[in-house]
């Protein structure tokens, strides 16, 4: 498919009708997003089960009751006296209470507490990593938008070195050939104004998967304007950045509640191979028919029960020695994995404020170069409106213009996505 037929079919779908847009602002694009991201509703799902395996866990120290009836009928048809049939029935309330099991109540409990602390975590850090991806896409909608302007002056301007060469051609005063040239840079333009929109939609298209928006709700980044200051504002100094992050990054923290769980697994572990002790009570009464009355029988086949059972274990196929050393690889896992979190925060953060240095360098020289390609670009139009220079000088100076401005917008808004990021590293949290 040719740029011709590309930019048509942009073009005829750009007329068709399209959903109401609607201004969303980055603080409104967040918020909205922590109430309806699916992902995110999922982590706090985890994080809610994980309260209730806690509250499970403290109910291990309740003791249990429970009621049983058995109700059955004994035929004996051989027997030579007596009834053939009879009727018995028994009923019990029984209680258990677990007196000792080896600390495993108590671990288990502090077990479930930090992981249901460490799922709580999780889900805010999720919050985080949506933050990010959110900034990211904000941006590039912002830069997305700024690209068409810049595409859209670009083609004006084309258009009028066009019209210019159409009455230099008709004087004589430059070829077909160079007019030809010209007439094909304004399509170029044009396309290039279309493709700009086109990526501008797919960026909001992307923003609404992550606000799980339906295709029928349209979205429109609020207009955001960073001063020459603030582009090239210097960042805090890299170390401080890093510490903060460290302190603030939901990720390491849960990575370190996860190797204080694994290491209380451990000990939950242990406390399979160690004596337990239970005690367990009842009350019961029988019944039988034919026989005396219900309440008399009910009353002599009263009884009480209490024990106290020691257990011991000896032998257990390896379950509880396997069952520690598998907690001890999962402590080791989680240890690494916080290593690892450490190390990623410093990597990312280092290539961070490389970016951000070398995309304010870019901005800096970028001005310099639109004001030389903006200077060159007027004095080559002048010339060129009086037929003093040809078509390949006129659209080099017209490419070298446009290539200079998008080079400077594209320096200022990778200079703010990274300012921005090194942000919610260091709080969690930014804002536009």
């Amino acid at each position: 498919m040719n740029k011709a037929t590309f930019a048509s079919i942009l073009l005829v779908a750009s007329s068709l009708p399209l959903a109401a847009q609607e201004i969303w602002s980055y603080d409104r694009c967040v918020q909205y997003a922590k109430e309806n991201n699916i992902s995110l509703q999922q982590t706090r799902l985890s994080a809610e089960m994980s309260m209730l395996n806690l509250e499970s866990a403290r109910a291990q120290w309740q003791p249990s009751l429970s009621f049983s009836t058995t109700q059955g009928l004994t035929n004996t048809p051989w027997v030579e006296r007596g009834d053939k049939t009879v009727y018995g029935s028994n009923y019990g309330l029984n209680a258990g209470w677990t007196v000792w099991n080896g600390g495993e109540r108590q671990a288990t409990i502090k077990q479930r507490k930090v992981q249901a602390e460490a799922a709580g975590v999780t889900a805010e850090g999720l919050e985080t990593s949506l933050e990010q991806d959110l900034l990211q896409i904000y941006i590039n909608l912002l830069y997305s938008r700024e690209a068409i302007e810049i595409n859209k002056e670009a083609s004006l301007l084309s258009e009028a070195q066009q019209a210019r060469a159409r009455q230099l051609m008709e004087s004589g005063k430059i070829s077909r050939v160079e007019y030809s040239q010209i007439a094909a840079q304004a399509e170029q333009d044009k396309y290039s104004v279309v493709n700009a929109e086109g990526n501008y939609a797919s960026q909001c298209t992307e923003l609404k998967r992550l606000l799980e928006l339906g295709i029928e709700q349209g979205v429109e980044p609020l207009e955001v304007d960073w001063t020459r200051d603030e582009v090239l504002a210097p960042l805090a100094p890299l170390d401080e950045s890093y510490r903060m992050a460290l302190i603030a990054d939901n990720q390491l923290k849960a990575a370190s509640l996860q190797a204080e769980a694994a290491k209380l697994g451990e000990r939950v572990a242990k406390s399979s191979g160690l004596p337990q002790i239970s005690l367990n009570a009842g009350v019961g009464t029988t019944y039988y028919a034919p026989g005396g009355a219900f309440g008399t029988q009910l009353k002599r086949g009263f009884n009480e029960n209490i024990g106290l059972t020691l257990s011991i274990p000896i032998l257990d196929q390896k379950k509880t020695k396997i069952a520690v050393a598998q907690a001890k690889v999962s402590a080791l896992d989680a240890d690494l994995t916080r290593e690892a979190r450490q190390t990623t925060i410093g990597r990312e953060i280092e290539a961070l404020y490389t970016d951000v240095r070398s995309a304010q360098a870019r901005y800096e020289a970028g001005e310099k170069q639109v004001e030389a390609a903006a200077l060159s670009n007027d004095l080559v139009n002048e010339r060129f409106n009086l037929g003093l220079v040809n078509a390949v000088e006129l659209l080099t100076a017209h490419n070298a213009l446009t290539a200079a401005k998008r080079e400077l917008t594209q320096a200022k808004f990778m200079t703010m996505l990274g300012k921005k990021s090194i942000e919610i590293y260091r709080t969690n949290h930014t804002t536009l």
